[in-house]
C-alpha cells in the first residue's frame, strides 16, 4: 500500500478558486485525497496514516517556474567562471572579472574554451564590458567567451572570434552586431543571438557528463527554494538530446517543461526527436518558443519610444527587432496552425505590438479557443496592449525581478523616471482581466520565488526606491502567479498548482504565513519541500 499522511496544525493555503485556508490535507502516495477540517480528513484516511505536525508553519502549493533556463545555474557552478556582481556575486570591478577569468584559464587545458558567465557591466565600477585585447592578454591559446547576464551579448578574444569564423569583414546579421573600434578592428563585443551563433547557448561545450552534473546541482537548488516544476524555455536540438537521457529515467527528481525552438518545427514533431519523445510524466515538451527582440541591459529591447538616455545621432534609439515582421507572422501562423501554444520573448512594447498583431492575424485565419499564447517578460506593456491581450486570449509572464536588480537603471537610464514606474505592469494586467505569472528567468536572476514575490508586491529597487507603487499587487495575487496561474499557463492546472483532491502532493512549508507578512516576504524561509508526497528538501538536511 502507498504511504498515507496527514499534514495539519498550521495554516494551509490551498490556492483553489476560493483561496481557501484549511486545517488539514490527506495524502496517499503521490496524490491529495482529502482537504478540509482535521476530523473530516481523518475520516477519509486509512487508520494507520501518519501525521505531519506543521507546528504552526504555513503550507501551500509548491512553486512553479513559469519561465527559466534549467539547468543554467548548474552550468555556471560547474564549468563557467562566475562573474556576477553584488548582490548575486562578488565581482565589483573589471579587475575582479579579469582575475576570475585568468584563474579559470589557468585550470583549463590549452586550446580548450574558457567561459565567463553572469557578467553585468552596469553593476561594476567601470561600467563597461571587457575588450578583446584585455581577454587576449589573459590568453591567446584559449578561446575566451564572456557572456552577459542577459544572455543577449558577450565579448570574445581573438581565438574565440576565429573559432567562430568572425573576421574584420564579416557583415552584421539581421538582429545582431559585431562592434569595432575607431580603426575598424573588431573589439570583441558581439550582440544578438544571430551574431553570437554557437556562443549564444554554448551547447557545443556541454557534454553528457557536464550536463548530468549541472542537472543535479540545479535540481537541488530549485528544490531548496520550493520549486518542483521548472522550465527550460529555449530548448534547441542539442539540449533536447541531453534532456532525453533524463526523460527516459523513471523519475529524475524534478519535473520539467521544455520549450523547443520554433525554427525546428514541424520537422522535430513529424519525424524528429519530439515524435519519439519518451512518454513519461516528468519531462514533457510544452509550448514552442519565439524571440522578437533583445534586452534592456543592451538597449536592444524594441521600444515604441526612444531610450531615456544615450547617444543622439539624429536617429531615435528604440532598440531593434530580432525578427522581421513578415517572418514573425509566418512563424506564429505556422505554430498556431500546428496546434502549439506559443511563448514569445517580448521585452519592449514595440515587440509586443508585433507579436499581438501576428496572433491577431493567425486567429483571423484559424480561430482557436483557449490557445494561451504567451508574452514573455512584457516589461513595458501599455494598458492598451493588456486590454488587447484580454480580447485575444493572450497571457503574460512578467519579470518583476528587474525592479529589484535593474530598477534604478531603468529609472535613471533606460526608461527614465516616468516610464520606469510601469515596468512589469502586473496591476494593469490584473485590472484588465489578463491572467499572468511572474518569473526570474534563471540564471539571468537566481531562482528565488519568495524574493520574486516580495518584489512584485513591494516593488523596491536595490537602493530601496519604490518603483511604480500603483503597480503593486497583493501577496495573494503574487503567490497565485507563482503557483496555480503558473500551472495554468502551461496547461497543467488539473495536475498541480493548488491543494485540491486528485492533484499531485507538491507542497512547500514556510517559516511564516506570507499573507500576514506582505512587507517582509523576502525574510520568509522555505523549511521543507514536499514532492509527490515525499519530503525532498528540509532546512539543515536534504533527502535522497
Amino acid at each position: 500500500m502507498p504511504k498515507s499522511n496527514i499534514f495539519t496544525y498550521g495554516p494551509i493555503l490551498t490556492m483553489d478558486e476560493e483561496n481557501s485556508t484549511v486545517e488539514a490535507v490527506g495524502v496517499i502516495g503521490k496524490r491529495i485525497v482529502a482537504v478540509g477540517g482535521l476530523e473530516e480528513v481523518r475520516t477519509a484516511m486509512p487508520k494507520d496514516t501518519e501525521l505531519t505536525d506543521l507546528a504552526g508553519r504555513t503550507m501551500m502549493p509548491a512553486f512553479i517556474d513559469p519561465h527559466g533556463h534549467f539547468p543554467d545555474s548548474g552550468f555556471v557552478e560547474n564549468f563557467r567562471a562566475d562573474l556576477s556582481a553584488p548582490p548575486r556575486g562578488d565581482c565589483k570591478t573589471l579587475k575582479d572579472v579579469l582575475a576570475r577569468i585568468k584563474n579559470k584559464a589557468a585550470e583549463t587545458s590549452l586550446g580548450e574554451w574558457v567561459m565567463g558567465a553572469a557578467f553585468d557591466e552596469t553593476a561594476i565600477e567601470e561600467g563597461r564590458m571587457p575588450t578583446r585585447d584585455e581577454l587576449d592578454e589573459i590568453s591567446r591559446d584559449h578561446p575566451i567567451w564572456v557572456i552577459h547576464s542577459s544572455g543577449h551579448c558577450g565579448v570574445a578574444n581573438s581565438a574565440a572570434l576565429s573559432n567562430q569564423n568572425i573576421y574584420e569583414d564579416t557583415p552584421d546579421p539581421l538582429g545582431g552586431r559585431y562592434f569595432r573600434d575607431e580603426n575598424g578592428k573588431l573589439n570583441g563585443y558581439v550582440e544578438g543571438l544571430s551574431a553570437m551563433g554557437e556562443m549564444a547557448d554554448t551547447h557545443f561545450l556541454i557534454d553528457r557528463e557536464k550536463f548530468a552534473s549541472s542537472f543535479s546541482k540545479t535540481r537541488e537548488e530549485y528544490l531548496s527554494h520550493g520549486v518542483t516544476l521548472a522550465q527550460n524555455s529555449w530548448t534547441a536540438l542539442p539540449l533536447l538530446e541531453l534532456f532525453r537521457d533524463f526523460a527516459e529515467q523513471q523519475d529524475p527528481g524534478i519535473d520539467l517543461v521544455l520549450l523547443p525552438v520554433s525554427e525546428d518545427e514541424p520537422e522535430i514533431s513529424r519525424s524528429g526527436i519530439a515524435a519519439t519523445w519518451p512518454s513519461g510524466e516528468h519531462i514533457t515538451l510544452g509550448p514552442r518558443k519565439l524571440l522578437t527582440d533583445g534586452s534592456f541591459l543592451m538597449r536592444t529591447a524594441y521600444l515604441s519610444e526612444p531610450y531615456f538616455t544615450g547617444e543622439d545621432d539624429g536617429d531615435p534609439d528604440c532598440g531593434l527587432p530580432y525578427m522581421e515582421r513578415e517572418v514573425l507572422f509566418s512563424e506564429v501562423q505556422k505554430l498556431h496552425d500546428l496546434g502549439f501554444q506559443i511563448h514569445t520573448h517580448c521585452n519592449g512594447d514595440a515587440a509586443s505590438d508585433m507579436y499581438l498583431d501576428a496572433i491577431d492575424a493567425a486567429l483571423q485565419t484559424n480561430p482557436r479557443q483557449d490557445h494561451r499564447h504567451t508574452i514573455i517578460h512584457g516589461q513595458v506593456m501599455r494598458q492598451d496592449q493588456l486590454m488587447r491581450c484580454a480580447n485575444l486570449g493572450v497571457t503574460v509572464s512578467f519579470f518583476p525581478a528587474h525592479v529589484f536588480y535593474w530598477g534604478d537603471k531603468h529609472y535613471s537610464d533606460f526608461l527614465g523616471p516616468e516610464r520606469s514606474q510601469n515596468i512589469s505592469p502586473a496591476k494593469w494586467a490584473e485590472d484588465a482581466g489578463v491572467r499572468f505569472t511572474i518569473h526570474n528567468d534563471a540564471a539571468v536572476t537566481p531562482t528565488r520565488p519568495l524574493h520574486l514575490i516580495h518584489t512584485a508586491v513591494n516593488r523596491k529597487t536595490l537602493t530601496g526606491r519604490v518603483l511604480g507603487e500603483h503597480q503593486r499587487i497583493s501577496a495573494l495575487t503574487a503567490i497565485r502567479a507563482h503557483t496555480i496561474d503558473a500551472a495554468w499557463q502551461v496547461f497543467q492546472e488539473s495536475e498541480r498548482g493548488s491543494i485540491e483532491i486528485g492533484k499531485l502532493a507538491d507542497f512547500v512549508i514556510l517559516s511564516r504565513n506570507p499573507l500576514e507578512h506582505a512587507s517582509s516576504l523576502d525574510l520568509i524561509k522555505v523549511d521543507e519541500t514536499v514532492r509527490r508526497g515525499v519530503c525532498v528538501w528540509k532546512q539543515q538536511k536534504q533527502f535522497d
